[in-house]
């Protein structure tokens, strides 16, 4: 049998800067997920960490461990993988005054 999976793509062309977070996603039913973030433009500043959250009701959030750094290139792309991280997943960041970037997220995710 296969295993069921699916791509959401949760921030499209949006510009982070500051405390920037990507909408959240409920995730219950899978069991791991890969989430990218690529750069759509070229960042403007030191770029921060990007850190994986986690939530019981998608509204109260915790760090659940994992980070990368966010993309420093146009086209770059930052991978973390996650497990046993409940029912609603996101990425966020905070980045500098003045430091910023356009990306694209997605959440792959498998049952």
């Amino acid at each position: 049998m296969l295993p069921e999976n699916i791509t959401a793509i949760v921030a499209r062309n949006e510009l982070w800067s500051g405390s920037a977070a990507s909408e959240p996603y409920e995730a219950g039913w899978a069991r791991e997920a890969v989430i990218f973030v690529r750069a759509l433009k070229d960042p403007k500043g030191a770029q921060p960490a990007c850190r994986v959250e986690i939530s019981p009701d998608g509204m109260r959030w915790v760090p659940e461990g994992t980070s990368a750094p966010m993309p420093a290139a146009r086209d770059a792309v930052a991978a973390l993988r996650v497990k046993h991280f409940g029912n609603w997943l996101r990425v966020a960041a905070d980045f500098e005054v003045g430091a910023e970037s356009t990306v694209l997220m997605t959440i792959h995710l498998k049952a």
